[in-house]
């Protein structure tokens, strides 16, 4: 990017822009939706300012944590936070307490208190969803449910540029990510699939392997060249490895935005209703027809059941 250059254009749709430009489509709005994402956007320049210096004054993802959980409440538009690194759920203090739930956000029952209820909701009911990727850049990914849209901090400027506008995942794929050192321990349809992967029965090109390890980075790949990825339920971990309402909801929420789908080995990952904050589950997300392989391998080995 030409920073330079950027620094003197007056056309370059910044986050913030962009998040007004969707709050004026809407005649209802009041604004507490786009003050929530700003104090999202403002953490995730803190914490990519935090790696890019280098310093080690507290575990990054302690620290991640404890800035998003300081941005979220100060906005006064959260409820109740969720978080990897908690072990119970965050209830904000009822004179800063908004409408929404995080890691994922929803909206609360209204005329009550909030409750973990309000949390235990099926993806289906996320109103919005998105990342941010560290690294030589700072990438945030976000669908508010129309699409699904990429922002590139620009470090000049200190502002989130729509990059990546209206991200589409190829309806099939070439490459398939997977852990295959837990290969001795997966099921039928999960062993099936990826041997079809390296040894095509059609005759068609095999599809190739790439795992980074970290599940943003992973799907990230596959939202801008499509694939699927995968981390399946094994014997080890039945339940499978992936926590719903911070993982596997915010992923599935943004892969059907994109066109592609979400699966849990059993049903569509956003139909899944937990029982509790750190609920695991398997997921298979990414291209359309990638995804509809693995589905069909999964009814097959239903019906031998």
């Amino acid at each position: 990017m030409d920073h330079s250059a950027d620094a003197q254009r007056t056309d370059l749709m910044t986050i913030t822009r962009f998040v007004l430009n969707e709050q004026s489509k809407q005649p209802e709005a009041r604004g507490d939706f786009t003050i929530l994402l700003s104090h999202i956007v403002l953490g995730c320049k803190f914490v990519c300012s935090a790696v890019s210096k280098g310093e080690e004054q507290k575990k990054l993802d302690v620290l991640s944590n404890d800035v998003f959980v300081k941005a979220l409440v100060s906005s006064g538009r959260t409820c109740i936070l969720v978080s990897e690194e908690d072990e119970e759920a965050t209830f904000v203090e009822p004179s800063k307490r908004g409408k929404y739930i995080i890691f994922g956000i929803y909206l609360v029952k209204e005329n009550r208190e909030p409750t973990i209820e309000d949390v235990l909701q099926p993806g289906k009911n996320m109103l919005a969803a998105g990342y941010c990727m560290y690294g030589s850049s700072c990438t945030f990914v976000l669908s508010t449910g129309s699409g699904v849209n990429g922002f590139t901090l620009d470090p000049s400027l200190g502002e989130f540029i729509l990059t990546h506008p209206d991200i589409k995942v190829p309806k099939k794929g070439k490459i398939y990510s997977v852990n295959e050192g837990n290969a001795k321990n997966w099921d039928g349809p999960t062993t099936k699939y990826v041997e079809n992967c390296k040894f095509p029965k059609d005759g068609s090109s095999p599809k190739s392997l790439r795992y980074v390890g970290s599940m943003v980075a992973d799907v990230h790949r596959t939202f801008l060249y499509g694939g699927i990825f995968l981390y399946p339920a094994d014997k080890k971990s039945p339940n499978g490895k992936l926590r719903v309402l911070y993982e596997v909801f915010p992923m599935s929420f943004l892969m059907e935005q994109a066109g592609g789908q979400a699966f849990t080995g059993k049903q569509r990952a956003l139909d899944l209703v937990p029982t509790k904050l750190h609920e695991r589950s398997p997921i298979f997300l990414g291209s359309y027809d990638d995804v509809e392989e693995i589905k069909a391998l999964y009814a097959a080995d239903q019906k031998l059941e």
